[in-house]
């Protein structure tokens, strides 16, 4: 049984593992799954958010914290302070936010399809992000490294590339311009 909690800026989903979660090899060379280390104990999780509010990288790591996970993979985008020789003062985000907190959970199962993963947080800021803030944090949950960080891996390029958010950069002269993602199917060539 799964159940959904939404605001106007938060999505929180716990959903079933897979009922044959992907094999995988351990160090030993025999395979292993969730199911061999207490799967029934704790139901796996996926934690969306979208917020004008300064994410907390410790929150989000404690969000994905199991007993039954030896590793929890972190990735923070934050705004950094120059663009092609110009002088970032911060970024502004914008998104759809029903079809982006969609393609986050298209996401999660496509990761989970993947991986034996845990749990997964995506967490992503909207409206202005100073300079050194982050704007984006994933944090995902597994028995052993190599499942995590291959997840937070792949689930930052999928965002970038399929997320509908938006990125304005604002400069030190009083200029600004929006950025599409290289990553985005739907961005052409230049």
């Amino acid at each position: 049984m799964s159940s959904l909690e939404i605001s106007s800026f938060c999505f929180e989903k716990e959903t079933k593992s897979p009922s044959s979660p992907p094999l995988v090899e351990a160090s030993a060379g025999g395979p292993w799954s969730l199911a061999d280390v207490g799967e029934e104990e704790e139901e796996p999780k996926d934690i969306i958010k979208f917020t004008a509010e300064k994410l907390s990288v410790e929150e989000v790591s404690q969000l994905v914290t199991s007993p039954l996970c030896g590793a929890v993979s972190l990735f923070v985008g934050t705004t950094r302070n120059n663009f092609e020789g110009k002088k970032v003062m911060s970024l502004e985000y914008e998104a759809y936010i029903p079809m982006a907190e969609n393609e986050v959970r298209r996401i999660c199962s496509d990761v989970r399809q993947k991986w034996p993963v845990r749990h997964i947080a995506v967490f992503h800021r909207l409206g202005l992000v100073p300079v050194s803030e982050a704007s984006v944090v994933i944090a995902v949950s597994s028995a052993h490294r190599a499942a995590s960080l291959g997840a937070v891996s792949y689930a930052i390029d999928a965002l970038k590339a399929r997320v509908p958010v938006w990125k304005k950069e604002i400069y030190e002269e009083s200029s600004s311009s929006w950025k599409r993602n290289k990553e985005c199917f739907w961005a052409t060539g230049d």
